[in-house]
């Protein structure tokens, strides 16, 4: 059995529908969920506070925001006041965001490791209720702490996980993080090499390889109709290789097929642009970077990202009847 499963959600349900997906994953084993926030619906904090209101044990993750758009201070004060209010369970999960969206938003991403290590540097130090003076490519403050007057003084336990891709982003996490977000449409072979590189930053660091928990996003599509559940991940990847080239590039797909599907889908990407050019998307990539299928197909797929390094699959349910997904990987 699978020990460890925790759930993710973006915007393919009503928000309010959300609620009970994860008070129902959390009444079902789930450890945490992780809310989105990735193109441009929705933000993941909003979702976050209504999850941690609602629940009592289950961890509440950013998966992942990005490091360019909240100011620092921002940033610090957004998760102390989630830390208020589910002490303990919120976890800060941080990336890198990636074009064409940041710099169709007027964001220019240079040397994009060096401002990731700026933000978790000063926002950990931030979260320790430590007073900070930082001068550096990217963050610039003076003087700054969280100014709590009314409330907990105490350093907040809110652990830092980077959603990495390349290998340079691998090796910082490995250096500085508390965990690692794994990527997902990618195979599973693809952490052999993303822990490789994961070492690399942990040796460098003087860590080990179990300081740095490895949970990892999977596509999942679960249906007993095993062609259907196989269909609805062929039209999010459809999206999602157009538009986040990071992903495509780490999936392993012929670019000619990327760029084939860029030319149907325009930004954003309409409904009947998808169910055009997802027949560019063969059914073998559809089962060798999601765990899509029967709830025995799904499930074996899974472990096999587990049996490859990752700590704690994030499951992603792509349509479908997202209980019978949590239901298909419960623990208990």
């Amino acid at each position: 059995m699978i020990e460890r499963v925790a759930l993710y959600l973006q915007d393919a349900h009503d928000l309010r529908d959300g609620l009970d997906y994860v008070k129902y994953a959390e009444d079902r084993g789930f450890e945490a969920v992780w809310q989105a926030e990735s193109r441009l619906v929705r933000d993941a904090i909003v979702p976050m506070a209504a999850y941690a209101a609602v629940t009592d044990n289950i961890q509440v993750g950013s998966g992942v925001i990005n490091n360019w758009t909240r100011n620092i201070g921002l940033l610090a004060a957004t998760f102390l006041t989630l830390d208020d209010l589910a002490p303990d369970r919120i976890i800060c999960g941080i990336g890198a965001w990636w074009d064409p969206l940041a710099k169709n938003v007027g964001i220019i991403r240079e040397s994009p490791l060096t401002a990731m290590e700026e933000t978790v540097v000063v926002l950990r130090r931030l979260l320790n209720m430590e007073r900070v003076s930082f001068d550096g490519d990217f963050i610039h403050v003076n003087g700054i702490e969280l100014d709590v007057v009314h409330g907990r003084r105490e350093p907040r336990n809110v652990p830092i996980y980077i959603g990495a891709t390349g290998p340079k982003m691998l090796q910082l996490t490995g250096r500085i993080a508390d965990g690692v977000v794994l990527n997902y449409c990618v195979p599973p072979e693809y952490n052999e090499k993303a822990i490789d590189e994961l070492k690399k930053g942990l040796k460098e660091a003087g860590r080990n390889f179990d300081d740095l928990d490895r949970p990892q996003l999977v596509v999942c599509s679960v249906d007993e109709d095993g062609d259907k559940a196989i269909d609805t991940s062929r039209e999010l990847l459809t999206q999602y290789l157009a538009q986040q080239p990071h992903i495509a590039k780490a999936s392993g797909v012929s670019m000619d097929v990327v760029k084939e599907i860029q030319s149907i889908l325009g930004w954003p990407a309409t409904h009947e642009q998808i169910q055009k050019a997802k027949y560019l998307v063969p059914d073998d990539l559809v089962h060798r970077i999601t765990a899509s299928g029967t709830p025995d197909e799904a499930k074996a797929k899974v472990q096999q990202y587990i049996d490859n390094g990752a700590t704690c699959p994030i499951l992603y349910p792509v349509g479908g009847n997202v209980k019978v997904l949590i239901d298909t990987f419960a623990t208990k």
